[in-house]
Formats: C-alpha cells, sequence, structure tokens
C-alpha cells in the first residue's frame, strides 16, 4: 500500500495521510461497539451459536470479495500462523467475551478486563519482537493499569461480576495478546481479504462444534438479533479487525495495544447510554487516567512517524 500511495498525485497522499491519522480514533470505537453489540444479541443466542454464525457469514462475505478483487491467497507454509494468530483474536477472546457476556458480566466491566492487555504486550513486546520500550511509555502503561484496575475495582464493589464471568474475561485478555504478537511477527505476509478468511475459517472450526454439540445451537430469529449480527460481522469482523490489522503493521505492537486502554472508558459510556450500566465519579477519574497514558505511549509513534 506504501508503494502504491507514492505513485497517487498529492491529494490522494493527503486524504491516506488524513485516513491514517483517524483509524485509530475509528478502531477504538469500533471494537468498544462490540461489547455492547454482543450483548444486545445474547438474549437470542448461545454464546458460541452467535460467534459460529458471525464467523460463517464473515467468511462468505470476505471469499467473495478475494475473489472479485482478486486477491492473492496465503502460501501453505504462511496458512499455519495466519491460522493460529485467528484462533487466538477470533475464537480466544470473543469467545472468551461472549462467554463472559452469557454469564451477566457487564459489557464495560469485560472490556475493562480486557483493557488490561497492552501492559501485558508491552513487557512480551521487547524479548518475543525486539521492540523498545522507552521509560516514559512503561509510566504510561503503569498509569493506564491503575487507571483500569480502579474502574474493575469500582465495579466489582458494586457487585458487577463474578468470578467464572472473570474468568472468561482474563481468557479473552490473554488470547487478544497472543494473537496481536503473533499478527505482529507473521501478519505481514498477510492479505488482509484471504488472511482473515483463513483465520475466521480456523476460528469457526474451532466455534462451530461447540455451538452444535454443546449449545445445542439455539437461535431466536429476532430483529435485535439479526441487527446485532449485521453489526458485528460487517463493522466488526471486517471493518474493526482490518483496522487493527492495518494499524499492527504500521506501528509497533506495544503502541497499537495502548489503543485498548480506551475501549473499556468508550465501551462504558455506550454501555452507559444503551444500558444504564453504572459510571460514578471514581470511573471517570480512571478513565482520564487511561486516556492520558494512551498519549504517553503513542507519543513516540506518532513523532517519529
Amino acid at each position: 500500500m506504501a508503494d502504491e500511495s507514492t505513485k497517487t498525485g498529492g491529494g490522494a497522499g493527503a486524504g491516506a495521510s488524513i485516513w491514517l491519522k483517524t483509524l485509530p480514533a475509528v478502531f477504538v470505537f469500533l471494537w468498544s461497539t462490540g461489547f455492547v453489540a454482543g450483548k444486545y444479541g445474547m438474549p437470542h443466542t448461545g454464546p458460541f451459536t452467535f460467534l459460529a454464525i458471525r464467523y460463517l457469514v464473515v467468511i462468505v462475505l470476505l471469499t467473495g470479495v478475494a475473489l472479485v478483487m482478486g486477491a492473492p491467497w496465503p502460501r501453505r507454509r504462511d496458512i499455519w500462523p495466519i491460522a493460529l494468530s485467528g484462533l487466538f483474536v477470533h475464537a480466544g477472546y470473543l469467545g472468551g467475551v461472549f462467554a463472559a457476556l452469557s454469564v451477566g458480566v457487564e459489557a464495560g466491566v469485560i472490556s475493562l478486563v480486557a483493557g488490561l492487555q497492552p501492559v501485558l504486550t508491552a513487557a512480551l513486546a521487547g524479548p518475543l519482537l525486539g521492540e523498545i520500550v522507552s521509560r516514559r511509555q512503561w509510566v504510561g502503561l503503569v498509569m493506564g493499569l491503575a487507571g483500569v484496575t480502579l474502574v474493575v475495582w469500582t465495579k466489582l464493589g458494586l457487585g458487577l461480576g463474578t468470578p467464572l464471568g472473570m474468568g472468561f474475561a482474563i481468557f479473552a485478555m490473554f488470547s487478544i495478546t497472543a494473537g496481536t504478537l503473533l499478527q505482529k511477527r507473521y501478519g505481514a505476509v498477510m492479505d488482509l481479504r484471504t488472511g482473515s478468511v483463513v483465520q475466521f475459517a480456523a476460528s469457526a472450526v474451532v466455534t462451530l462444534p461447540i455451538a452444535i454439540f454443546v449449545e445445542g445451537f439455539p437461535v431466536d430469529w429476532t430483529m435485535d438479533f439479526l441487527l446485532a449480527l449485521a453489526w458485528l460481522c460487517i463493522v466488526l469482523s471486517i471493518g474493526a479487525i482490518t483496522a487493527m490489522y492495518v494499524l499492527i503493521r504500521r506501528g509497533a505492537a506495544a503502541e497499537v495495544a495502548s489503543l485498548f486502554f480506551l475501549v473499556p472508558p468508550t465501551t462504558a459510556v455506550i454501555a452507559w447510554a444503551m444500558f444504564h450500566e453504572t459510571l460514578d465519579t471514581l470511573s471517570l477519574c480512571g478513565m482520564a487516567m487511561v486516556v492520558l497514558a494512551v498519549a504517553m505511549v503513542t507519543y513516540k509513534g506518532r513523532r517519529s512517524a
């Protein structure tokens, strides 16, 4: 994509620059809506049934796009790392999130636990990817962790969480961390259209048997369910995931992961507006700490760009 942009005129280059600058904000908003859309559709199906249907729909859509556009398919040696990354990002992360939603954990609480991912990613990006995390970035990451912890502590103090649900959310956090690191290491060879087909297909192989043999594939085909499904398939599985992969390619894994610190406060605001989930003063203070932490972590990437 970088080679193509150099061949276009100044107007096109300026448009691409604006698009890339706004992409992090777009990603954060879209990713945050996933928790809300999942809760919106969850009463009408099982968590893994919901995911299996979502993956099958996205596979059909992306395969059609890839065939029409003549996108290159991954080489055989690249399929396994691409599929493994997809398993962590889709089956592991989303499976944990939807399972937590299904046992009554608030969307805001789940996103807050998953928001601990940047600290784990930064800690592992150095030894695994050779990335350098500066002292200022570490301070920002610790501040972000403190902000997320403050909000989570407040939520749990109100009884808005269960041990099982929190376990699912923690599993989701570890899964998205592993998926981010694998995508950074192996995703450069992946066409976002065909590679995503491989990733969603691998995830469907895992979730579909659970949906059929464990949950019994229960679906109540209401308008609410169809709207939630459409949003998750098109806006999240295609739009948000593509945005995340573009950001990972263009930045350090720790810097991209720090954007996940912004997801909990954004999700909390949306969930407060739609589901009247609690949003108190301590939570707002924690969210302010999170916003400042992201600025500290991502500043180096913006300056070098």
